[in-house]
């Protein structure tokens, strides 16, 4: 069951999955979060059994076995969404995941599992406790985006949850009639929430 519940994160061939122990994976915990220093979300990056950074990677991580398979790993200090001037520089406020998929595609459940492998139990069980605040895109805007033959609007499906810690945003680009290919999903403060959603239903 721990072998099969880390090839549903990013499937073969991701060696930086499935050359690691499950069993260390799914029992880790978050160390390292937004809300806290740019400095403690470095170190905990840094020593991540499974981001692994490159020589050179702080903040961001990128992993990629083909061209048709990426992973990347974002911790900021902007809110998400459209950027914004920020005075405070020391403090992360978002984490992102993202993932491509050229061979498999990218469901909502790989996306729930890389945030279990990543953060642990705990942040995974706020998650999926957390009720849902927001989804798109409703039954106007496909109208509308196909009336006006922009797809990527249709595409674009997400969610917007509110936990008891933190505040989520999961969203993949699913085609009409094919599977996804790239998705992600962000940890983000509670605070930034009503920014994010009221860019999201008018984007």
């Amino acid at each position: 069951m721990l072998k099969k519940s880390l090839l549903n994160f990013l499937s073969l061939p991701f060696s930086l999955i499935c050359s690691l122990s499950g069993q260390i994976l799914l029992n880790s915990s978050a160390q390292a979060l937004p809300g806290q220093t740019t400095e403690e979300v470095t170190t905990w990056i840094q020593g991540h059994p499974t981001l692994r950074p490159r020589s050179g990677e702080k903040l961001f991580v990128s992993k990629n076995d083909t061209a048709a398979q990426r992973f990347t790993f974002q911790a900021s200090v902007l809110p998400p969404g459209k950027v914004t001037f920020t005075k405070d520089r020391s403090t992360i406020r978002t984490e992102r995941l993202n993932m491509y998929d050229g061979v498999n595609g990218v469901t909502v459940e790989r996306l729930q599992e890389s945030l279990r492998i990543i953060y642990g139990l705990d942040i995974y069980q706020d998650y999926n406790r957390a009720p849902v605040v927001y989804n798109y895109p409703n039954e106007s805007v496909i109208n509308q985006a196909r009336l006006a033959k922009t797809p990527i609007r249709e595409a674009l499906k997400g969610e917007l949850r509110v936990g008891d810690r933190y505040a989520y945003w999961i969203e993949i680009a699913k085609p009409r009639d094919s599977k996804a290919l790239t998705g992600q999903i962000t940890l983000l403060l509670k605070s930034d929430l009503d920014k994010l959603e009221a860019e999201l239903r008018t984007r």
